[in-house]
């Protein structure tokens, strides 16, 4: 067995590069890691599929597991079905002190929208939302969800609506398939 001095000889070096590399970052010399990833110009919501896909000039650039309402099938038509909407909508505000993290609203209801919801003699509901978790969840994303639990919105990992935040500017077309 090699003895102390031997040990320490071997161990040495390695002890060095990383009080370097600490020493570096501390002052700066290490640049950051630059953000590659393109701002989204679309987002995609495959309810289906529980994906919410954030597309660049028709590439996706980014996926994300989802949970949608608590009855996924078919479109929202009232408030309180408990299903999230399909079709083309905008995102056009966010929430940044939402009890689920962020959360950016989607234009649901639209005049078509509405004009079912007149015709039913309904109410079409609203504050219908891309949203994170409750932040006691933490930063840990799921892989996948495996339960539908929202009010009719899109649920994903507080991780995730923090990226979602970030690349997407209000504006963006958001279109929610079947």
């Amino acid at each position: 067995m090699p003895g102390y001095a031997e040990r320490r000889a071997r161990i040495r070096p390695c002890l060095v590069l990383a009080a370097g590399l600490i020493a570096a970052a501390l002052c700066g010399a290490v640049p950051a890691r630059a953000e590659t990833q393109p701002k989204a110009d679309r987002i995609l919501v495959l309810k289906g599929k529980r994906l919410l896909l954030l597309l660049h000039e028709g590439r996706v650039i980014k996926a994300f597991p989802i949970a949608l309402g608590a009855r996924p099938v078919g479109p929202k038509r009232m408030r309180g079905d408990e299903r999230t909407p399909e079709g083309i909508y905008v995102i056009d505000g966010r929430n940044p002190r939402s009890q689920y993290t962020l959360a950016l609203h989607i234009s649901y209801p639209d005049a078509e929208d509405l004009q079912r919801a007149a015709a039913a003699h309904e109410d079409p509901g609203g504050a219908i939302f891309i949203h994170g978790m409750p932040p006691s969840f933490g930063r840990s994303d799921p892989v996948r969800f495996f339960k539908d639990w929202t009010a009719g919105c899109i649920s994903v990992g507080n991780a995730a609506i923090s990226e979602i935040w970030n690349a997407v500017d209000d504006g963006t077309t958001i279109e929610i398939r079947p």
